[in-house]
């Protein structure tokens, strides 16, 4: 095969990646303009209340409001009152009351009601809602904490699983390139955004088993364009690792602020975000979606492992990421390997993307940004430039950060996780999988 062979072949794939990432910005343009982003507050609409005992109004009652946006925890002020803001009208929200914040001996009652202590309400076109608690002396309704327990560990897994497909990715570029690409968490927004626009009522509205597998795609052809446009000619040019890192920071932030413009600051919501939970055992409740989210995820890294232990590309990627010099000394093609490596993880964070925003619930333009520090958390707890260790990192951090919510605030538990990467390389510096490397 002659180098006019080679040149026409990429030339031929640099048009194929070009129309790719035209026919996304195409949609983001008419999306953006059936529904222009506005300089609007966040959360401009509300939920509010009032708990009391018997019409005496009850100070510092914690409560949990689940929905579009995430959870939100608020506390009753000295009239009784609470409010918090959201991002959706038209949906609906779960308002939890935390009953062990009640004085000793009181309870919310209901005779007709196995949990009286959660409510659902429908947010209107109005914005505004009201959810009410009347307390009385009873018993409580008290999940086992070995039950809670088990469901945080359903719930840390699924999550894990998520983390580990962008992880792998992150792990894969730092191993064959030295990058530590803190655009990642921008690849994981767009592939939650290419799908939005591509399976969401109010754009092309495709089938979800074809526009999901469609942003994959398009997510690996971003991150194809991302190293033809950017990464390569800097390698090329022998540009050192601090400062690829920092234009990785700056292309972070313009990602981010172009997201912004194009879908403007709320919460997008993909089809099937709402549906309910499902009983499985004990107190452990999930949605189809989210056991479907699950599957997916196992089936793709299984795909992975085989495709990196078993192809000629997998081995080579390996080859590379344990000695560049030596690989390429081997025959082994470095920039079609990396260009190879950017696909896949340009794939792999799309549907990561996807998966989160079910996870979460709702797409926001910084949603990639928010677990960032946990993929490089994943990274490096795993071992650096080792796929398998940012799986096994990637199932340590989301179970931690789980778990971890049973005894703190779950405004910290992203925290635990971080703490425990700390106290791991205290002893072990070159991560659980990591090779330790002689310096000097």
């Amino acid at each position: 095969m002659g180098p006019t062979t080679l040149t026409t072949r990429r030339v031929a794939g640099a048009r194929v990646t070009a129309a790719l990432f035209g026919l996304l910005l195409v949609a983001l343009g008419l999306f953006a303009g059936a529904s222009p982003a506005q300089a609007a507050e966040d959360d401009p609409y509300r939920i509010s209340g009032n708990v009391q005992l018997d019409g005496e109004p009850l100070e510092g009652v914690a409560l949990t409001v689940d929905g579009p946006g995430g959870k939100q925890e608020v506390e009753t002020d000295a009239k009784g009152q609470w409010r918090v803001g959201v991002p959706e009208r038209g949906e609906t929200y779960v308002v939890t009351l935390d009953e062990d914040t009640l004085p000793e001996g009181i309870a919310v009652v209901d005779a007709e009601d196995d949990t009286p202590n959660v409510k659902e309400v429908e947010l209107g076109q109005g914005g505004r809602a009201t959810v009410n608690f009347f307390i009385g002396e009873g018993e409580r309704n008290v999940t086992s904490f070995f039950d809670q327990f088990v469901q945080r560990i359903i719930q840390g897994i699924s999550f894990g699983l998520m983390l580990a497909l962008a992880a792998i990715g992150l792990t894969l570029v730092y191993g064959t390139t030295g990058i530590s690409n803190f655009a990642h968490g921008e690849m994981v927004t767009f592939g939650a955004i290419a799908a939005f626009l591509l399976v969401g009522p109010a754009s092309l509205a495709l089938p979800l088993w074809l526009g999901y597998p469609v942003a994959v795609v398009l997510s690996a052809g971003f991150g194809l364009l991302l190293d033809m446009i950017l990464w390569r000619p800097l390698r090329r040019r022998r540009v050192g690792v601090v400062q690829l890192m920092i234009v990785s920071i700056g292309l972070s932030l313009a990602l981010r602020y172009i997201f912004q413009l194009f879908i403007g600051g709320g919460t997008l919501q993909l089809p099937g975000s709402a549906e309910a939970q499902i009983p499985l055992f004990g107190a452990v409740q999930m949605s189809v979606v989210d056991m479907i989210s699950l599957v997916i995820s196992i089936l793709v890294i299984v795909a992975f492992a085989l495709w990196l232990t078993r192809s000629r590309i997998g081995k080579a990627t390996r080859a590379i990421s344990d000695n560049p010099s030596l690989a390429a000394a081997s025959g082994i093609d470095v920039d079609t390997v990396v260009r190879v490596v950017w696909v896949v993880a340009g794939g792999l964070a799309g549907l990561a993307g996807i998966l989160y925003a079910y996870y979460r619930p709702g797409i926001k333009w910084d949603m990639g940004a928010q677990i960032l520090l946990l993929m490089f958390a994943a990274v490096v707890l795993g071992g650096l430039g080792t796929a398998y260790g940012a799986l096994v990192g990637a199932l340590i951090v989301g179970l931690l950060v789980e778990v971890s919510s049973l005894w703190i605030p779950s405004d910290l538990k992203y925290a635990s996780a971080l703490f425990i990467l700390i106290v791991i390389l205290l002893f072990r510096p070159q991560g659980i999988l990591g090779r330790r490397e002689r310096i000097g």
